[in-house]
């Protein structure tokens, strides 16, 4: 049990260094609808070269087929390289080919959709690996939406623990309602929330907050990006981004109310950079 025990330290210990140390970088967008300039960004800071190409992982959508083809026309706008739909939901996640396609890829793009749907298909395969494989040695990962969420290690998954209604906005401010669960660890140490000024997320995101007072937490709007590399985030896109951080004295009531002092709070639209922690 010890050996087994560091052996998970070991892993989640290199995860973070890669993070820190991965020569990619992440674009990462709110949901909704993206402007052909968003795409044009996402490009430019994919900087392809002419035998590049472009996979779109579209697991976490119901209609997987039907992102493809939006997601596809825009991209194809701004480039003219190959875009392959490798749905794992549909394909034997060891298929070595594909795993070494998908690895070699410069631009990767999570559809939006379920995040659930998305880790149940590649969590603890070789497409979790390869993934960190292709940011490591210097692809961009992009997703919008659920594509956006699966970033972090600590996933917000959508659900309550403590109200059994869904409420897109979480209506309360109660300490372990917030359900997470892993994600694709890209941050390690941040956490992202989407739709974040459509849907009024912020007492899901102060929750976030509370429950997990060491990392960052990052409300990405609609429409709207943020461009990782190492600690340092970039907005692009029409709205805003929210950034949470440094909570001090967290607490909780007899009612399992949440309260802490203060906090390190801002707003910052296009052309911003903001401090994160990968």
């Amino acid at each position: 049990m010890k050996r087994i025990f560091l052996v998970v330290i070991s892993f989640a210990l290199t995860l973070a260094a890669q993070a820190q140390n991965a020569k990619g970088n992440l674009f990462i967008i709110g949901g909704g609808d993206r402007s052909d300039a968003l795409i044009k960004q996402m490009v430019a800071t994919s900087n392809f070269k002419a035998n590049d190409y472009i996979i779109v992982l579209p697991m976490a959508s119901e209609i997987p087929d039907t992102g493809f083809k939006y997601i596809s026309l825009q991209l194809k706008k701004q480039v003219n390289l190959t875009i392959k739909n490798f749905n794992f939901n549909k394909h034997d996640v060891n298929d070595k080919k594909w795993i070494d396609s998908l690895t070699g890829a410069k631009l990767i793009y999570i559809l939006g959709g379920d995040q659930n749907r998305f880790m149940k298909s590649v969590l603890g395969t070789p497409v979790y690996t390869a993934i960190h494989k292709a940011y490591n040695n210097g692809s961009t990962i992009a997703g919008t939406s659920a594509g956006a969420a699966v970033m972090s290690k600590y996933m917000i998954t959508g659900k309550q623990l403590l109200d059994t209604v869904y409420k897109e906005t979480f209506n309360k401010l109660w300490d372990k309602n917030v359900e997470f669960a892993q994600g694709l660890g890209l941050l390690q140490n941040t956490i992202i929330d989407q739709h974040f000024l459509k849907r009024n997320r912020y007492n899901r995101l102060i929750s976030s907050l509370a429950a997990h007072p060491d990392l960052v937490c990052v409300g990405i709007d609609e429409g709207t990006a943020i461009i990782v590399h190492g600690n340092k985030a970039t907005v692009a896109g029409d709205s805003q981004v929210i950034r949470f951080a440094v909570p001090k004295n967290v607490q909780t009531t007899s009612k399992g109310l949440i309260k802490f002092s203060n906090a390190e709070f801002g707003v910052f639209t296009e052309g911003d950079v903001i401090t994160i922690k990968p």
